[in-house]
C-alpha cells in the first residue's frame, strides 16, 4: 500500500508539472504552426479585419502608411521610422496605430527558412469608442496630452489568446461569426492594459468643434482638395499654432505634409494596380502640375514613377 502510494504521487506530480509547462507556454508557438504555411506576402483571410503577412527576406526601407490597426509579430522583425523615432521590434512585439499615419519601415533579416510573420487586425475609432460605451472604461479625463497616434510595445498574453482564437476559427467557418466578439474582446482588452493610456487618447475621440482628430479625418477623407492651413485652423476653432502643435504631435508632421504623404502613397498604388499612368494619377490625386508631383514622388520614393512602379511590381512584398 505504501508503495502504490508513492507512485500515485509520481503521477500526480508529472501531471501537475505539464499542466503547469502548458500554463506557461507562449501562444505565440502556436499560433505560428498553425500560419506558416501561408504564401509569401499579405493574405486576407475569411475574417474580414483579420489579415496574415509573412515576407522571405530581409527588404529596403520602404515609405508606406500604418493604417489603423493592431499588428503582432510571430516570427522574425521589423524596423520603422516614425517622425524622428526608430522603433525595431520583434516575435511577440505589437505595432498600434489609431489613425492613418505615414511612415517607412524594412523587414529584417528574414530568409526562407526564417521569415517575417505577422498578424493584423484593422481597426477603426467608432468601434473603439463603442467598446469604451458598452463596457463603461474610464479614463483619467485630465490626460489631454495627444501623443503620437502609433505605437510599439509588448503584446500581452490575453491579445496573444485572443489571436489565437481567431487563427482557429479560420479552420471553422461555420463560427465566424464569433470573430467579431472576438474583435470587441480584443479592442476592450487593449483599453484595459499596459497602453491604455495610449488608446484612449482625448485629442483623437473628442468630437466637438477643436477636436485635432476631426482635423486628421478631414484630411484623410478629402487628401486632393487643396486647402490652407489658416482656413482649416478657423474651421476647427483652433489657432494655427495650436492645430500645427496637436497635430505633429500625433502624426509626426504638418497637415500639409500629411496631404501630401496620402497623395503620394495613393497615386502609387493607382500605378502599380496599372489603372492609370502617372499624369492621370498625379490629377487623380490632386496634383495640377505633372512636374511637381514627378519632383515629390521620386524625393519619397527614391525613384521617378515609372521606374519605381517596375522596381515595386519586381519586389512586391514590402516592409
Amino acid at each position: 500500500m505504501h508503495y502504490l502510494t508513492i507512485a500515485f504521487c509520481r503521477i500526480d506530480y508529472n501531471f501537475l508539472m505539464k499542466a503547469s509547462e502548458e500554463k506557461n507556454k507562449s501562444p505565440l508557438e502556436d499560433i505560428a504552426k498553425l500560419i506558416e504555411n501561408f504564401p509569401e506576402g499579405v493574405s486576407q483571410t475569411v475574417i474580414p479585419y483579420l489579415s496574415i503577412m509573412r515576407c522571405n527576406r530581409q527588404t529596403s526601407f520602404e515609405p508606406g502608411v500604418i493604417t489603423p490597426s493592431f499588428c503582432v509579430i510571430v516570427r522574425g522583425q521589423k524596423r520603422v521610422y516614425l517622425g524622428e523615432e526608430i522603433f525595431e521590434y520583434s516575435a511577440g512585439d505589437s505595432l498600434s496605430s489609431l489613425i492613418a499615419i505615414p511612415a517607412t519601415g524594412m523587414v529584417v533579416g528574414a530568409t526562407n527558412e526564417n521569415p517575417y510573420i505577422g498578424l493584423k487586425i484593422d481597426l477603426n475609432l467608432h468601434e473603439i469608442a463603442s467598446v469604451i460605451t458598452e463596457a463603461g472604461i474610464k479614463f483619467d479625463r485630465t490626460d489631454n496630452a495627444p501623443r503620437v497616434g502609433a505605437f510599439v510595445g509588448r503584446a500581452s498574453g490575453d491579445t496573444l489568446k485572443i489571436f489565437l482564437k481567431m487563427i482557429r476559427l479560420l479552420g471553422k467557418p461555420e463560427e465566424v461569426y464569433l470573430a467579431e466578439l472576438l474583435k470587441k474582446e480584443m479592442i476592450f482588452r487593449l483599453l484595459t492594459g499596459e497602453y491604455r493610456h495610449l488608446f484612449f487618447q482625448k485629442s483623437l475621440f473628442d468630437q466637438t468643434a477643436n477636436g485635432v482628430g476631426r482635423v486628421i479625418e478631414w484630411i484623410r477623407r478629402n487628401y486632393t482638395e487643396g486647402f490652407s492651413v489658416d482656413q482649416l485652423a478657423r474651421s476647427y476653432g483652433m489657432s494655427v499654432s495650436a492645430l500645427h502643435h496637436k497635430f505633429k504631435a500625433i502624426t509626426t508632421m504638418s497637415p500639409l505634409q500629411y496631404q501630401k504623404q496620402l497623395r503620394l502613397q495613393e497615386a502609387r498604388r493607382l500605378l502599380v494596380s496599372g489603372q492609370m499612368d502617372a499624369t492621370t494619377a498625379a490629377l487623380e490625386v490632386g496634383y495640377d502640375s505633372a512636374s511637381q508631383f514627378n519632383r515629390e514622388y521620386r524625393r519619397l520614393f527614391g525613384l521617378p514613377p515609372l521606374k519605381d512602379v517596375r522596381s515595386f511590381r519586381q519586389n512586391p512584398v514590402t516592409a
